[in-house]
């Protein structure tokens, strides 16, 4: 096994690829930790698969450490936007625990509320999900019945997605939260500094949507 205070040290000057190392860290794998290895330049390591969930232990609590000192000198917007997201999902997960939904499930309703009619393969690309990830999840769903699933007239083999009644009073509810949870979020903030704040992320939106929309060979001619 390597020397750990050798590994910290080692590992905190490459701060610009921790984001990507994290990746592999996460997998707990001989695949991850050899990716790890490869972005970091570290060498020499076993692989041993015996080692693998301590080896990952000491790289997660590394990256930890360098998230912290990133986040308190130079915090970028990608990871800065990332965190809001995860703490406000978070945040509203506590608060929605008695409704008896997962995340999942939750994220589904709200989305196919927005989009009733919709085929399931366009739901899971909405949720960014794999089509059989999302058909376990509308099984469930059904089975509470929160949802339909209609034959499509024009084409019997596609399924279109449909809320029931009952799902009306639920999605009230999480309205209800997701009110109180940006409350919270929003907390000492003003009107004013509200209205730019969503004015600045629509416009950060627009470009990014503009963006991947352009072939990414014309990104790299240009930068080239």
């Amino acid at each position: 096994m390597p020397d750990f205070r050798t590994f910290y040290g080692r590992l905190l000057p490459v701060q610009p690829h921790w984001g990507d190392a994290l990746l592999g860290a996460q997998r707990l794998s001989i695949g991850g930790l050899r990716h790890f290895r490869r972005t970091c330049g570290i060498s020499g390591w076993g692989s041993c698969a015996s080692h693998t969930l301590t080896i990952s232990r000491h790289i997660i609590s590394a990256l930890s450490i360098i998230g912290m000192v990133s986040m308190s000198s130079n915090p970028t917007l990608g990871f800065l936007l990332h965190d809001v997201s995860r703490l406000l999902r978070k945040r509203f997960d506590q608060r929605a625990r008695f409704l008896g939904l997962t995340r999942s499930q939750w994220q589904t309703l709200s989305n196919l509320s927005n989009n009733e009619g919709i085929h399931q393969a366009g739901l899971a690309d909405i949720l960014e999900i794999e089509p059989i990830t999302l058909v376990r999840i509308l099984d469930k769903l059904a089975d509470r019945g929160l949802i339909e699933r209609r034959q499509d007239p024009t084409d019997r083999r596609i399924w279109l997605l449909y809320l029931r009644e009952e799902a009306h009073p639920l999605l009230a509810e999480m309205r209800d939260l997701g009110d109180v949870t940006r409350g919270e979020a929003l907390n000492g903030v003003s009107a004013e500094e509200r209205e730019q704040l969503f004015q600045v992320l629509s416009h950060v939106k627009t470009n990014l949507v503009q963006a991947c929309r352009t072939p990414l060979a014309e990104n790299e001619t240009k930068h080239g």
